[in-house]
């Protein structure tokens, strides 16, 4: 079920977490910068190859279901998550790589899935760019709530 863009930012600091092989060391890195949020991480546990569609999936239900308000995917590129997580209805998902976009994507878009690349961003900097991710609201000015209900309505829509 698709949930209003609200204004202002969660108030639960709970944070779902997931990534595929490749993220494995950016989603640790996230976690330890970061420990003021309560972060549940939903796998891998290891580096052992599996596919980020089932990760994204995962995630993306707990999100769009309400469970959590937010979660961060992370694959080689963040792409692949990007367009996984973007199947499920509610999900407002941005492939990311610095933390100008990071909080475009949380004021005009109110994103609730940051997805980011391993390959593209260095541990530090993923952490910069999740926290400002995190910490900044959706604006709730009228342009960018129109924008946000006009994707929701596109969920609803028929082919």
């Amino acid at each position: 079920m698709a949930r209003s863009p609200s204004k202002r930012a969660p108030r639960t600091r709970k944070v779902l977490i997931a990534s595929d092989h490749a993220g494995i060391e950016l989603k640790a890195a996230i976690q330890k910068s970061l420990p003021e949020w309560d972060w549940e991480d939903l796998g891998p546990i290891n580096g052992n190859r599996v596919d980020y569609p089932d990760f994204a999936e995962k995630l993306a239900r707990r999100v769009s279901d309400g469970d959590v308000p937010r979660g961060i995917l992370i694959c080689g590129s963040g792409i692949g998550m990007s367009i996984a997580a973007n199947k499920i209805r509610g999900i407002r998902a941005a492939a990311v790589e610095n933390p100008v976009a990071a909080r475009l994507a949380r004021e005009h878009n109110d994103t609730n899935v940051l997805c980011l690349g391993s390959r593209f961003v260095a541990p530090e900097y993923g952490a910069e760019i999740a926290k400002v991710w995190l910490e900044t609201p959706f604006s709730g000015d009228d342009r960018h709530r129109t924008r946000v209900e006009k994707i929701e309505r596109l969920e609803t829509k028929s082919k």
